[in-house]
């Protein structure tokens, strides 16, 4: 089983050229870049890396590519969701033996409407768990239909032992890990935030031992979590204030394409291009967060 995860999670953008091809030496890069910025594990293949843009064999790819450039230096987490069991398994056992450290799974829905129920959640989770030697993170998000209510998670992590870790990034996410500290107790040890850490020093103060954010500000949010890790609460509300209107802008204005204009601007990636029909920041928005990115100097501007 893995460790609790302490620090900053980084989502790794899918990298594409002009073409919307992958470009893998990007995602080395991208890779290096993260490990450089302190992040504790690097996630792959979750929605911020648009995953529902990827066909299985870009999926192959980008595992590959990631777990062969690591080679070791940091854990590496690999979302698998799908609505089907059968394929979720599948994914799963694959980035297990791949080397995967951990996997993340979303509930199993489709669409704004297809939702399963909670009592199939359980026989989901049940079915794609079954035999896996690797830890699970259930990611609770606002994307999913399928509702995840704090007794549905403490049931989840008593009858699926590999389920060890929740990210949790719903509204009032500070409230539900509290809860779930509570109700879950020792089966739910790992718990993380994530929406780019807009709500981190409250969600710390929960009890979230973790960001997963965006790579936009790895370094930031590294330094953050380890200052309030060292019992610095006042400097770690410093940092993160002073990067708050930053990730506010991206969270609320830009989405995962935020990232990629950052990677882009520094010179860690050739092209910040997501695939069509994910919408590209116009020029203002563009300006505007790269304006708000110089002015508070993060790593991902100077790396290259």
């Amino acid at each position: 089983m893995a460790e609790v995860l302490r620090g900053v999670i980084p989502v790794a953008p899918t990298v594409f050229d002009e073409d919307e091809r992958l470009d893998l030496d990007g995602q080395r890069r991208v890779t290096d870049f993260l490990v450089d910025a302190g992040s504790a594990a690097i996630c792959v293949l979750a929605n911020y890396s648009e995953q529902f843009s990827l066909s299985d064999d870009e999926r192959l790819a980008v595992l590959e590519t990631t777990m062969g450039h690591v080679a070791g230096r940091v854990p590496v987490i690999v979302t698998t969701s799908s609505y089907s069991a059968r394929i979720a398994r599948q994914r799963c056992l694959d980035a297990e033996r791949r080397g995967a450290d951990v996997v993340m799974l979303m509930p199993p829905f489709f669409g704004a409407t297809m939702s399963v129920p909670a009592r199939a959640v359980v026989d989901w989770f049940e079915r794609v768990t079954d035999g896996l030697a690797v830890d699970v993170i259930i990611q609770d998000a606002p994307m999913s239909p399928t509702l995840l209510s704090v007794d549905l998670i403490a049931e989840l992590a008593r009858r699926v032992p590999q389920l060890r870790h929740a990210k949790i990034e719903m509204p009032r996410t500070a409230e539900k890990v509290r809860a779930l500290a509570t109700a879950a107790g020792d089966d739910l040890p790992g718990l993380y935030d994530g929406e780019e850490a807009i709500t981190l020093v409250p969600d710390l103060d929960a009890g979230v031992t973790a960001t997963m954010s965006s790579a936009s500000v790895p370094d930031v949010l590294a330094a953050v979590v380890a200052d309030y890790a060292a019992g610095e609460r006042d400097a770690a509300v410093a940092r993160w204030e002073a990067v708050l209107p930053l990730i506010h802008y991206e969270n609320r204005q830009v989405g995962l394409a935020a990232a990629k204009v950052l990677l882009a601007e520094g010179g860690v990636i050739g092209s910040a291009r997501c695939r069509s029909p994910f919408p590209e920041p116009s020029p203002v928005v563009r300006a505007e967060l790269v304006e708000l990115a110089r002015r508070r100097d993060p790593l991902v501007l100077r790396w290259a």
